[in-house]
């Protein structure tokens, strides 16, 4: 036996020996030429894409295969291709994207791709490894709404408090660097207390849930609506001055005159008395938010279910 001989067997038994550990990746591999046709399809593959190596290789990965698509739906298979641009620029490539099932559905992965080189350098196709992103796509779902759950009042669905301050310091520094004007509206729903007392914590959640709605669907578009704690909310009036944002509370005040709640003696109505004042400049989120519920302290006492402005 030649020493070309010998070479061109280990050659084979080496390759061999690499097919069969691809073949035992839980991830998808594939091998494709310049042309993007397939010339190789592991296990992996077929067990996430449902496609077995028979039905795909010899096909051209563009063939309404995978039909990669991103998080929007955007096709990938031509213009952002990754193993286009690992065949172009030679270099690796990251993608997340969503591949079309045999049996039709999306599912997500994560994408690699790398240039495949001859010995002298040039590069002759890419090999794409993929897995499947179902567990980190469920990560980051949970992840975003503990984060949003984070800022959400749990019974009324509205911001909370912490979201308040974060949002109030914001629309303060606007004022500060745009001179972009706005106000703060503070709403305390009257007599809450005999609502409890008379009818139960459970009467009472659902005027907080009733009258949130009603705010919630009166305010403006841009303007942002939060539960300061127990029976307050907070309105932060954007772009508006002094008379627009009284005109806003009067609104808010009237429509929820107009709301009732269910209780076992029948519909009880509800009303909010409510605190407006406009940010100065200068001015910090305590002083701003103490001058406002000076004003709703006002409402309060001086009959309430009405809208005092801070002069």
């Amino acid at each position: 036996m030649t020493a070309q001989t010998d070479e061109a067997v280990q050659t084979a038994a080496d390759r061999e020996f690499h097919e069969q550990i691809l073949e035992h990746l839980a991830d998808g591999v594939y091998f494709v030429r310049r042309d993007r046709t397939i010339t190789y399809w592991n296990r992996g593959a077929e067990r996430l894409t449902g496609y077995s190596a028979a039905e795909v290789v010899g096909r051209r990965c563009s063939d309404n295969i995978l039909c990669h698509v991103d998080a929007d739906g955007a096709s990938l298979c031509e213009g952002r291709c990754p193993l286009v641009a690992a065949v172009g620029d030679g270099a690796d490539h990251e993608a997340e994207a969503w591949l079309k099932h045999a049996d039709g559905s999306r599912r997500p992965v994560r994408v690699r791709t790398s240039p495949i080189r001859d010995g002298s350098g040039l590069v002759i196709g890419a090999v794409e490894v993929f897995d499947d992103a179902s567990d980190l796509m469920a990560a980051r779902r949970q992840a975003a709404s503990a984060q949003r759950d984070a800022l959400v009042d749990e019974l009324t669905r509205l911001a909370n408090r912490r979201f308040l301050d974060m949002m109030l310091r914001a629309r303060i520094e606007d004022l500060e660097r745009y001179a972009t004007p706005f106000a703060v509206l503070m709403g305390d729903i009257d007599h809450f207390k005999l609502v409890n007392d008379r009818f139960g914590h459970a009467t009472g959640d659902e005027a907080l849930r009733v009258i949130a709605a009603t705010i919630k669907g009166a305010v403006r578009e841009g303007d942002f609506v939060a539960r300061w704690g127990g029976e307050e909310f907070v309105v932060l009036a954007q772009h508006t001055d002094a008379a627009a944002a009284a005109q806003l509370a009067e609104r808010l005040r009237a429509l929820v005159a107009g709301t009732t709640v269910a209780t076992p003696r029948g519909p009880l109505g509800l009303t909010i008395s409510v605190g407006v004042a406009l940010a100065r400049a200068h001015e910090g989120p305590a002083e701003l938010l103490s001058r406002v519920d000076r004003a709703l302290y006002q409402a309060k006492g001086s009959g309430r279910d009405r809208v005092v402005l801070d002069a």
